[in-house]
């Protein structure tokens, strides 16, 4: 049951931060640290050059990995909220989203109760929670080593930054 609540008092962050990434500080912003891909791919080539332009809120590969996290969070709390609603619990209960598997494979799925074994809607939901999560932990560890590259590279301590609000 932590689990479920973990992933409720989660899926509100997120949306807290969707809304904060609208009406929050300048460089909370999604305006002030959505880049294109160009700029991104720029910065990234300036990183591993040495030469990388230096910016007051998030850079180019900072902002990717905001959005990054945010989406993968949010697709990891839904997925999660679709395997409990399967199960019968939580607000997505009573939705169907059957239409979403391979109706090729559905003519040999297993019903939940018949040998312990999980609906092919389950299983699916299962999967797709189990691989964002999974993804979430590579971003997470991609992030740490981006925040410590970047702080060696700039000359800045933005794990200090990320408490303070305020980078040099």
């Amino acid at each position: 049951m932590i689990h479920v609540y973990s992933g409720y008092f989660i899926l509100g962050l997120v949306v807290f931060r969707v809304v904060w990434g609208f009406v929050g500080s300048q460089h909370a912003r999604f305006k002030d640290f959505i880049f294109s891909p160009r700029e991104v791919v720029s910065y990234a080539k300036g990183m591993i050059s040495g030469t990388a332009k230096h910016y007051r809120g998030h850079n180019p590969l900072g902002g990717l990995m905001v959005m990054a996290l945010l989406l993968t969070l949010l697709i990891t709390t839904v997925s999660g909220l679709k395997v409990y609603g399967v199960e019968g619990h939580g607000p997505l209960a009573e939705t169907d989203t059957s239409y979403f598997i391979n109706s090729a494979n559905a003519s040999g799925h297993v019903e939940q109760g018949e040998e312990g074994e999980d609906s092919e809607e389950e299983e699916f939901w299962e999967e797709i929670h189990e691989f964002f999560a999974n993804l979430m932990l590579l971003l997470i560890v991609l992030h740490i080593v981006g925040v410590f590259v970047s702080s060696k590279v700039h000359d800045d301590n933005l794990v200090k930054a990320m408490f303070t609000g305020y980078k040099k």
